[in-house]
């Protein structure tokens, strides 16, 4: 073991932050009360599912943006492994459920299978720029926010604005560019869910083992241990493994498929938040094609919508994570950090909308769903990941350490 990995070890624990546990504990019971009242009974369900998701990421320091940082720069391939585990588990989740078709409520059940063509390979890819300059992927940005890290709601103001911008030039991409058709390995192939799993899970095998190579022939230093709580007391102080993140992330994004009808999403919120905006500064909003045939989201209550209350279940799970660890702080920003969370952020927001979901819409919900445009999404995210390293010290940000273990 490492010197740095027995000093991280070594390191004690905050103590709690009982006051701001107590006010998130109450704010989430008010919020799933608020929701039972007012809402469709899903939606208290998702508020209690982004809470648990929240917590996760927090807990794990579960990073999608570092995972590809990592390997790209120092060939550190620990992080993309979970991702190998979350996304082989969600797949084992998802294939009997997709199969059935139908939710815990009677609604269908549809994963998302979406389009490969220009504007997906252009937007994961300013994606993965707009991820390591921004500091975050969608979840990192929301995860971060709920945990004080305040740069990162400048990342979230410009990512809504982005993802706004992209709305209003979907139909541009959707239109003008090419495109083929969306490829399920399920349904577009003949296997079967049963023959997608095999296939998916070889792919991740495979994927995984490269990444065991890359380290083999690189021998970049292991990630640092991290402190943490011993024995229950763990799951609420301290770091989970990510392994355990991992398989808790696939359940309760196949928990999320069975309670609303399609996977766990973070942006399309985001444009929905950008659009009633834009809508009350006098911009015709319905008119963009994004909208079309559903405009009723503009008008309607932003707790009615499913991504929304995911989005804050996430931020007050994250913040009741930090407050229970004491780690809950707001942090400096400087001139160069807050514009690199500028672009990224608008990188993010738009390239979102174009490649038809983020890291966790695209890339995990996508995958999960034994979708091609999941891994495409990867492929190009990882390759907007290198040019970004290039980029980094231009605003001030290092080439990340292995040890760094924030998205």
């Amino acid at each position: 073991m490492s010197t740095i990995a027995q000093q991280e070890e070594r390191k004690p624990l905050n103590p709690p932050q009982r006051l701001l546990v107590i006010v998130g504990i109450v704010v989430a019971i008010l919020l799933t009360v608020f929701l039972a009242l007012t809402q469709h009974v899903v939606q208290p369900l998702l508020a209690l599912i982004g809470i648990g998701l929240g917590f996760t990421l927090f807990h794990a320091r579960f990073g999608f943006t570092s995972a590809f940082r990592r390997l790209a720069s120092v060939g550190n391939g620990q992080s993309l492994r979970a991702h190998m585990l979350m996304l082989a588990v969600a797949c084992l989740l998802f294939a009997p459920i997709l199969a059935i078709g139908t939710t815990f409520f009677g609604t269908d059940a549809n994963g998302y299978v979406s389009p490969v063509g220009v504007s997906l390979l252009v937007g994961a890819f300013i994606f993965g720029i707009g991820m390591q300059l921004g500091g975050g992927c969608a979840s990192g940005t929301l995860y971060a926010v709920g945990g004080g890290r305040s740069v990162m709601f400048i990342t979230l103001l410009f990512f809504i604005i982005g993802s706004t911008i992209g709305a209003a030039h979907f139909t541009f991409w959707m239109d003008e560019m090419p495109s083929a058709e969306p490829f399920s390995l399920a349904t577009s192939t003949g296997l079967g869910y049963g023959g997608a799993l095999l296939v998916s899970l070889l792919i991740f095998a495979t994927i995984a083992w490269i990444t065991i190579r890359i380290e083999k022939k690189k021998n970049p230093p292991k990630m640092a241990a991290v402190p943490s709580a011993v024995g229950w007391k763990r799951i609420f102080r301290g770091s989970w493994p990510l392994f355990t993140a991992a398989i808790v992330l696939a359940v309760l994004n196949a928990l999320t498929l069975l309670t609303r009808g399609t996977p766990w999403g973070v942006t399309s919120a985001f444009t929905l938040w950008g659009s009633k905006a834009a809508d009350a500064m006098g911009f015709n909003v319905e008119s963009w094609g994004y909208w079309q045939g559903s405009t009723e989201a503009l008008h309607a209550s932003i707790f009615a919508d499913t991504t929304t209350v995911l989005n804050f279940g996430v931020i007050l799970g994250a913040f009741l994570a930090s407050a229970a660890g004491g780690l809950f702080t707001l942090s400096t920003i400087t001139a160069k950090n807050a514009a690199a969370s500028v672009i990224g952020g608008l990188l993010m927001g738009y390239g979102a909308r174009l490649a038809f979901g983020c890291n966790v819409g695209a890339y995990f919900g996508g995958i999960a769903s034994f979708s091609a445009h999941g891994y495409i999404w990867g492929v190009m995210a990882i390759g907007g990941t290198f040019l970004a390293l290039k980029l980094r010290p231009l605003f001030g940000l290092s080439v990340p350490k292995p040890q760094d273990r924030f998205c």
